[in-house]
């Protein structure tokens, strides 16, 4: 009984991103290439693409070339695609392609707008029989699903937001279930999540999409499917150590964070109508990170030692963080001395500080509600060690400048910071 189903997991693409100015097409075409090689020799059934598939909600026209070129590179194969929105994802822009992709076995449930029953589907094995039913939810906008309470603390909001999110999950997998006996063979229930777990690990280019409202969705509370294929944060990981509770992770590292961890794909393995085994597929390295940390003189041993280790024809995108107490006014020329004539380039150079992350930390807590924007950038900047006074004079009256232009707008900029930003 049931028959064997072999999926794919991946996530976070971020198609269209520009890293400190840098265009990442090259590694992102690389990596598609990569991707559509394991889906052949893996003899992969459905791919599902668990959210922010572009980087923004108005993707640049190459990211969009991208995508569409992959689709209909996919065709020979024939696997399905399934693509998820994230909060980086714009609903329609996913959908205006929706109804032509449906064309080209590809499924994309861009938003929940419409029935419940638009979420859930039986894929099929590449021989065209049915092979696991999918409980597609994309990333859950609050306001999407639930309506604001006056008088409510912050507690009962992610409360009640919690529970709105476990009782969609909930009626969901019911349909699944009911599509599970209308084709009369035990199939495995997958479901998809683009949102924060308890306890998921999250990097430098994430930032929580329910910031004040729900800090994170326990694991228990979601229905009990064979599999649950998760995006949003970048390091791949498993919750609360359940192999079939996982993120893929990105393909690529979206910061200089992500830059020493391993990324991959998940092969997810289902027969006899359940989740057999998950495998990782290690994706390659397509542009090289580095992050240099300690006193200027450790930095120029470190540029020394890595040009032994940079690949002929590459070219090592750089972070340096100097350590030491002593104020260095010309820091990035020093630094930008450092590494002429190497075969690096240097994106960022910043001070070591020091209690950043708890500070970063307490503030995540608070509902942005509370705060108003200026609040907000005072935080920020002094999280800053400026030493020079009329810089930070300046950079003040540059806000307040920005912010008294933006003010007008600011019903339809709130609805769209609701995406969550990275």
């Amino acid at each position: 009984m049931g028959s064997a189903m072999r999926i794919m997991h991946t996530s976070d693409w971020h198609l269209g991103q520009y890293f400190m100015g840098k265009s990442r097409e090259r590694e992102h075409q690389a990596f598609l290439d990569w991707l559509l090689v394991q889906i052949k020799e893996q003899g992969v059934d459905a791919l599902i693409v668990a959210g922010d598939i572009f980087d923004t909600g108005t993707p640049p026209s190459y990211a969009r070339a991208l995508y569409n070129n992959f689709v209909v590179s996919l065709q020979p194969t024939g696997c399905q695609l399934v693509v998820i929105g994230g909060n980086h994802d714009s609903v329609a822009t996913l959908h205006e392609s929706r109804q032509l992709l449906a064309c080209l076995n590809t499924w994309v449930v861009g938003g929940i707008e419409g029935s419940l029953a638009q979420q859930v589907k039986v894929l099929k094995r590449r021989d065209g029989q049915p092979g696991a039913v999918l409980c597609a939810v994309p990333y859950l906008r609050p306001r999407e699903v639930l309506t604001s309470q006056a008088g409510e603390s912050g507690q009962d909001k992610r409360q009640v937001l919690q529970s709105a999110i476990q009782a969609h999950y909930d009626r969901v997998y019911q349909l699944a279930c009911e599509q599970q006996d209308n084709v009369g063979e035990k199939l495995p229930i997958i479901a998809t999540g683009h949102l924060t777990t308890v306890g998921g690990e999250i990097s430098e280019s994430v930032r929580e999409i329910y910031i004040g409202t729900l800090e994170a969705f326990p694991a228990s509370a979601f229905p009990p499917a064979d599999y649950i294929a998760l995006g949003h944060l970048h390091q791949a990981q498993r919750v609360g150590r359940q192999d079939h509770i996982r993120y893929s992770g990105s393909p690529i590292p979206l910061s200089f964070d992500e830059a020493a961890s391993p990324k991959q794909v998940l092969l997810a393995d289902f027969a006899q109508g359940r989740l057999q085994q998950v495998e990782s597929l290690p994706v390659p390295r397509f542009q090289g990170l580095q992050t240099l940390q300690g006193s200027l003189s450790e930095i120029e041993a470190q540029v020394h030692e890595l040009m032994t280790s940079v690949p002929p024809q590459e070219i090592l995108w750089l972070e340096v963080e100097v350590a030491g107490d002593d104020y260095l006014s010309d820091l990035q020329n020093r630094v930008q001395a450092l590494c002429e004539g190497k075969p690096v380039e240097l994106l960022r150079v910043r001070r070591q500080r020091r209690g950043r992350p708890t500070a970063l930390r307490r503030e995540a807590r608070e509902t942005l509600t509370e705060l108003t924007v200026e609040e907000v950038f005072e935080r920020r900047l002094s999280l800053e060690d400026f030493q020079d006074e009329a810089l930070v004079a300046n950079l003040k009256t540059a806000f307040q400048q920005i912010a008294a232009e933006l003010k007008p707008g600011q019903a339809a900029e709130e609805d769209s910071q609701e995406w969550g930003r990275p």
